[in-house]
């Protein structure tokens, strides 16, 4: 799996979330579990993953979406 997105904002998580979905491709949200454990301040960010084989087509949605600039570089 590669990294997509690497962010505290769970509406962006959120959002991103459904394109993927919508468009069958499978995704997980890493870290979710550590940034309950820092107290919910915000300070562990959480990575939203996906395939490799499906991490262009998930990029293109997100571009397409508006928010290339939440997108880890390569």
């Amino acid at each position: 799996m590669e990294e997509l997105i690497r962010t505290n904002n769970v509406v962006t998580l959120s959002f991103v979330g459904t394109l993927l979905k919508e468009a069958g491709i499978q995704y997980f949200i890493a870290d979710e579990n550590m940034s309950v454990l820092d107290g919910s301040i915000n300070a562990l960010s959480r990575r939203l993953l996906v395939d490799a084989d499906r991490v262009n087509e998930a990029r293109q949605l997100v571009e397409g979406a508006g928010l290339g600039d939440e997108l880890r570089e390569r």
